[in-house]
């Protein structure tokens, strides 16, 4: 052509990958997703299994977190730490373990040409691990020390509150760490939570690299597929039935001249009804951009906070929150408080714009293949599919049903999920001066 705007370039088209192309099972039954990718000669190996912070017994709080930690640290088989530390740095080997809320993983990362070495040394640390006295110690330390910190931050007590005050003080996740329980956990708690959870029937394997399929099967029957059976199935991640009540909940931090907000309520799980509509409605009140109301109002015509936003997450597992945040200073934070009340009572009264509407669906449309970058994300996310029990189906028809939300939709949604006289507002900062 003679000019670049004559220039015509193929349709650009994304299509998701076939999660069943990608997946088989081991011997004992493990399903195992794997996806090639010879651009390095490198493998990563993860190892996901379910349960996590929720089976915590009572008086052993932090528990999960401890064992994490301390899990690749401590040694493994015969291996101290200072030679598991060694070994997997003479084959410049990445293993990383760690344990969350409901699921946990320990992970592989290595040349090719050292799979079998690593691989011996990845199963000792997933059936035999040590817990090293003094690295186990020391774990347990750091987290003694973060607790003594943790009132510090404004913004470590306006998350920590937060969760207390919509999903209730006796909920699992709010079970917090004391320095009891930090003292009572010993190495042979750690290593029986970790034999309780990684076994057969518990896990889904995900593989990504620089590998030969055939073998990369053998090589997982005889080593993953011959871990021990799971006895029992693990008890369901418990769900909230705590209802806070609506109102202002403040706490007092003095030594700070701004104070943080958050307003919200307990939120939905994924595959809710309204689950689309109130995705992007959530992104049109405020999601990340300038195009945002809040960002609009708050931040750039009343020039009261550097950010303004709200989230409305949908887990798997339980339900998630709706939760607007911004830090605003003293005297301005009941004001911006009230602003962002205006936008969600407009939203919930007309439908967005046009504009609103086609640039929220847009920005959900155009990144979503950014979740299947790389082999690694693509065979990593449909190993937590089917941890989680999340159908496959989801990530094929996701751009389909963002596209199908209409502004009456978005409208109805808000009206029908977040009513303003349901919401808790929580208020971090010198409480005298902003009231």
């Amino acid at each position: 052509p003679d000019r670049p705007e004559e220039l015509v370039y193929p349709e650009l088209r994304f299509d998701v990958p076939d999660a069943a192309a990608l997946r088989f099972e081991l011997a004992d039954g493990t399903p195992v997703y794997a996806m090639r990718d010879s651009q390095f000669p490198l493998v990563t190996i993860t190892v996901s299994f379910r349960g996590g912070r929720y089976l915590e017994p009572a008086g052993k709080e932090g528990l999960a977190a401890i064992t994490g930690d301390a899990w690749r640290s401590g040694g493994a088989g015969e291996r101290s730490a200072q030679q598991l530390d060694e070994e997997l740095d003479f084959l410049a080997a990445n293993l990383s373990t760690s344990i969350g809320e409901v699921t946990g993983s320990a992970s592989l990362n290595v040349l090719s040409k050292d799979l079998e070495a690593a691989m011996a040394i990845f199963m000792d640390v997933l059936t035999a691990p040590r817990f090293q006295q003094d690295r186990f110690d020391k774990t347990k330390d750091n987290m003694l020390q973060a607790m003594r910190q943790r009132n510090d931050d404004a913004e470590d007590i306006e998350d920590r509150e937060w969760l207390r005050l919509v999903y209730g003080e006796g909920y699992w996740m709010n079970r917090l760490a004391t320095q009891a329980s930090v003292d009572a956990i010993t190495a042979s708690d750690s290593k029986a939570f970790v034999a309780s959870l990684v076994r057969s029937g518990n896990l889904v394997v995900a593989v990504a690299g620089d590998f030969d399929p055939v073998a990369m099967k053998a090589l997982l029957d005889r080593t993953i597929g011959s871990l021990p059976r799971l006895e029992a199935p693990l008890p369901p991640v418990p769900q909230p039935e705590h209802h806070p009540a609506a109102g202002v909940y403040v706490v007092d931090k003095k030594d700070v001249n701004q104070g943080r907000v958050s307003i919200g309520r307990l939120g939905f799980r994924e595959g809710d009804p309204l689950e689309f509509p109130l995705r992007v409605g959530a992104d049109i009140l405020g999601g990340g951009g300038f195009t945002a109301r809040m960002m609009k109002r708050i931040r750039s015509d009343e020039g009261l906070s550097y950010g303004a936003y709200a989230n409305l997450d949908f887990p798997v597992s339980m339900p998630g929150t709706f939760r607007a945040t911004f830090q605003s200073k003293s005297s301005t934070c009941a004001y911006a408080t009230e602003i962002f009340f205006g936008l969600l009572r407009d939203l919930r009264a007309a439908p967005p714009t046009d504009e609103e509407l086609r640039t929220s669906k847009a920005s959900f449309i155009e990144t979503f293949p950014r979740r299947f970058a790389s082999a690694g994300q693509i065979a990593g996310l449909y190993a937590s599919d089917e941890l989680l029990g999340r159908d496959h189906g989801y990530w094929t028809a996701y751009r389909d049903r963002v596209a199908a939300v209409s502004g009456e939709q978005v409208r109805d949604a808000m009206t029908a999920a977040l009513d303003p006289s349901t919401m808790v507002v929580l208020v971090v900062g010198n409480i005298e001066e902003i009231l």
